[in-house]
């Protein structure tokens, strides 16, 4: 099996991707623990902050020793500097903001899954005709489930994931998963900067459990 249909596989069975960013090293790896914990085969750091390439670096340290089926990708790629960087501390997948050619071009040739974030069907067709197949759609509470809804036929080939503004509710996910989603991308909603600040990563295990649950409920429907 290719590496990009392996972590596409991964994504699409727990039918989220859970993604994250703290400064501190510490909270990062014990962030990564529970979630790990709570039956998350698939995270995305997200590169935001001065620490993230030395924090992922350590991230992939702790999954070679602790965790060896878990996929780490890193997200908010906006350049082809970046991608080598985290490919050479051993990114798994790559997830941007908006859809970068010259990292499609780098990593997709390597069997490595490019996720773009896109927001309008220019932007889609540029990264499909570019080989992607699983494209982000972002921001996803400013598109919403009608946009995927009135565009996914067009798209046959390809898998929607909606991340920004996604909520841990039953009644927001199942309107993604009916628009045709394979997966929704979950950050301060579910991780939230509040959950951190308090190292409180019991809840952080019991809430992505919890979504976790929620979304196989809905998609077993």
């Amino acid at each position: 099996m290719s590496n990009i249909q392996k972590v596409t596989d991964a994504i699409v069975a727990q039918g989220m991707l859970p993604l994250y960013f703290n400064a501190d090293e510490n909270v990062t790896i014990e962030v990564l623990r529970a979630i790990y914990k709570a039956g998350i085969k698939a995270v995305e750091y997200t590169s935001r902050g001065e620490t993230a390439l030395s924090n992922f670096t350590k991230m992939v340290e702790v999954r070679n020793a602790e965790m060896p089926d878990l996929l780490l990708g890193i997200g908010t790629i906006k350049n082809l500097q970046q991608a080598e960087e985290y490919l050479n501390v051993g990114a798994d997948f790559f997830i941007s903001p908006g859809f970068v050619p010259e990292v499609a071009a780098f990593l997709i040739p390597k069997d490595i899954l490019y996720s773009p974030g896109c927001m309008t069907p220019t932007e889609i067709i540029a990264a499909e005709n570019a080989g992607v197949k699983f494209i982000k759609l972002f921001p996803g509470n400013m598109l919403g489930p009608d946009f995927l809804s009135g565009i996914k036929d067009i798209f046959p080939k390809l898998l929607f994931m909606p991340t920004g503004g996604v909520d841990t509710t039953r009644g927001n996910i199942e309107g993604w998963f009916k628009a045709g989603v394979s997966a929704v991308g979950m950050g301060s909603k579910l991780i939230s900067k509040q959950l951190m600040a308090d190292k409180d990563y019991a809840t952080i295990e019991s809430e992505t459990k919890a979504v976790l649950n929620l979304i196989q409920s809905i998609k077993n429907k």
